[in-house]
């Protein structure tokens, strides 16, 4: 059962620093004026009042988030099977856990090193587009993204992911939960764009999370709502990280028998 407990409290202190980090993307970037991103807005959470050991607790979070994630595809956490379905879904759990694990590397390097993001997804993408067959592959990871984005535009018009919280989640959970995962649809979607363009376009521009919401910055009243539904996002994780229900009989049983392997 301590193992149990173990990957339980890695997913409870990850959403506790997905919470802070979109709740500061949504309202830095509506006070502010200017958009952020999730690599961005480690840096303004460095510059805050005891920011450095603040920073430092949100990577161990977001590390913890990412080793849930990671590890709860590996075992099938969400029980999504293994037919092709199910596997395109925990595929996803995966690349969600090793970009949380990338940001927790990001958060550590900022805090200790004093500098900055930099524009990490540009030069990731300048990369692969250097390699033989670059350009398919870039290509494969926005169509990803696309893929990414109706995932998350399904979760906002089903509220399917209330099945994952307690009985006893406050009443306008659902309602938040729909708001925030329509925001991270728009922004997403935009990022796939943006990762197709820059595939195929003349021009390579920054490509991030923040230059995905920037370019909703044309349309004023869809950047407020985006940035409005990414603060409510952070909202929205916060009750995650008091009402997921991960101890589901089957998910303890599997638990138990993968933990052995690596605790």
């Amino acid at each position: 059962m301590d193992n149990v407990v173990k990957i339980e409290t890695f997913a409870r202190i990850g959403y506790l620093a997905r919470a802070l980090v979109y709740f500061l993307i949504g309202y830095l970037t509506l006070s502010s004026g200017h958009s952020e991103g999730t690599a961005s807005v480690l840096a303004d959470i460095r510059d805050m009042p005891l920011g450095t050991p603040l920073l430092l607790l949100t990577a161990a979070g977001l590390f913890g988030y990412g080793i849930f994630r990671s590890y709860g595809a590996a075992i099938d956490i969400r029980d999504d099977g293994e037919d092709a379905k199910g596997l395109a879904k925990r595929i996803g759990h995966a690349a969600s856990g090793i970009a949380h694990l990338v940001l927790a590397y990001l958060a550590t390097k900022i805090a200790l090193s004093g500098g900055d993001a930099g524009n990490g997804g540009t030069e990731a993408a300048e990369n692969i587009l250097d390699l033989p067959g670059g350009a398919i592959l870039l290509a494969v990871v926005g169509l990803g993204m696309i893929g990414a984005a109706a995932n998350q535009a399904v979760k906002a018009a089903t509220g399917k992911f209330m099945d994952l919280l307690d009985a006893d989640a406050p009443h306008w959970t659902e309602v938040i939960g729909r708001v925030g995962y329509a925001a991270r649809a728009a922004v997403f979607a935009a990022l796939a764009w943006q990762g197709l363009d820059f595939t195929f376009g003349a021009s390579h521009e920054e490509l991030s999370f923040q230059a995905a919401l920037d370019s909703l910055r044309e349309t004023a009243w869809l950047y407020n709502g985006v940035a409005l539904g990414l603060l409510t996002f952070g909202v929205f994780s916060l009750v995650m990280a008091r009402y997921r229900r991960i101890r589901a009989t089957n998910v303890v049983e599997r638990l138990r028998k993968a933990s052995s392997a690596f605790f």
